[in-house]
């Protein structure tokens, strides 16, 4: 089957103060290989693979703040602690051997379910403290609590630019924490942190942007992930048209945001009707600022059926790189290709498509 080139995908790119190799993104994947929060060695190896599969920019797995209810698992890693600190380290120089750029994606999951074997010694919480619409099962915020919040995000993110990270990425995507302050069913706030609007359920990511940015400096680069669907509802939006896309992502955009992550389930879905542009395209058109886009890259299936144990065979990225070509987005970011083949990027690079490998449910259960 012919290909594309994909030349396009193996640019150079200048990102605020950090230049990567391309626009080849590992997408953040949670792992679970951390002991009690803290990175290993086996993990700093697993990062540097990608690295030396010629990857631009790595974005690591989730890594929870300093908060007690953050993470609803032991072995998520932690971005804060003398241990945790030091193993990210070790990361880092790893993949900065061997060429690569490295970004953190700072973490906290709100009200989820705890893991069956662990939870956290206090209660998870959230806006209003639901697990999903209708349904709390955590602890409704204070605003000790959400002062304390925004500060553990502003450290966490100095301790990534201290230990040597390139960027640093807030989640606020997929029904977490900050996702839930975004999200009218989940947000049920009358205070200042919530309402009926997208402008006002906002002030929680914008207060924990402005305060990131007052932290690391004005030069080093802050990536948001955001995303329309959540883990609880693969339908649910945020914004039902442009105008509320500007409302939602504007006020990020002016607090201090260089580069949005935009997820979808599928990269090639339209996000609204009238037009083909995906959600980094609009987001793109809306802030005029860098993109990175998302969802089923060079595989056949959607990753949410990786969790049901289904695998997914090597696919087609030609409809990828015509729309990179198009500058619809910056950089590409991608999971289970890369979870499965650390070497995906540069097999990519050398038109060598034969040689590309699936993902399997095997590819979850250890680093390779």
């Amino acid at each position: 089957m012919p290909h594309k080139n994909s030349q396009r995908l193996f640019e150079s790119v200048t990102m605020k103060n950090v230049t990567l190799k391309n626009r080849i993104v590992m997408a953040p994947m949670t792992r679970q290989f951390s002991p009690a929060g803290v990175p290993t060695d086996e993990v700093a190896e697993y990062y540097k693979k990608r690295a030396l599969g010629e990857v631009g920019l790595i974005i690591t797995e989730g890594t929870v703040i300093q908060r007690i209810s953050s993470s609803n698992e032991k072995d998520i890693p932690h971005i804060y602690g003398e241990k945790a600190l030091a193993g990210w380290q070790k990361v880092v120089e790893e993949v900065h051997a061997a060429g690569g750029k490295i970004a953190a994606q700072i973490w906290h999951m709100g009200v989820v379910p705890y893991a069956k074997n662990w939870q956290p010694s206090a209660a998870m919480e959230g806006p209003s403290g639901l697990l999903v619409p209708g349904k709390k099962t955590g602890n409704e915020m204070s605003e000790a609590d959400i002062q304390d919040t925004i500060k553990a995000f502003a450290e966490a993110a100095l301790n990534a630019k201290t230990v040597g990270f390139d960027a640093i990425e807030i989640h606020a995507a997929h029904g977490y924490l900050i996702d839930q302050f975004f999200w009218p069913e989940m947000n049920l706030r009358t205070d200042q942190w919530g309402g009926n609007t997208i402008e006002k359920r906002n002030r929680f990511a914008v207060e924990i942007i402005k305060a990131i940015r007052i932290a690391v400096g004005d030069d080093y680069p802050i990536i948001i992930r955001l995303s329309q669907w959540k883990q609880q509802d693969y339908e649910a939006r945020i914004a039902h048209n442009p105008e509320e896309l500007k409302q939602w992502v504007l006020p990020l955009s002016e607090a201090g945001v260089d580069i949005f992550h935009c997820s979808q389930r599928r990269f090639w879905e339209p996000e609204f009707e009238g037009s083909d542009l995906n959600f980094a395209g609009w987001v793109k058109k809306i802030t005029q600022k860098p993109t990175i886009t998302v969802g089923s890259v060079g595989l056949s299936s959607v990753f949410l059926n990786a969790f049901k144990g289904e695998g997914s065979e090597p696919s087609s990225i030609d409809q990828l790189i015509e729309r990179l070509e198009n500058n619809e987005f910056d950089l590409v970011a991608v999971g289970r290709s890369l979870l499965g083949d650390p070497q995906w990027a540069m097999k990519i690079k050398e038109n060598n498509y034969d040689a590309l490998r699936g993902f399997t449910k095997e590819d979850l259960m250890a680093l390779k």
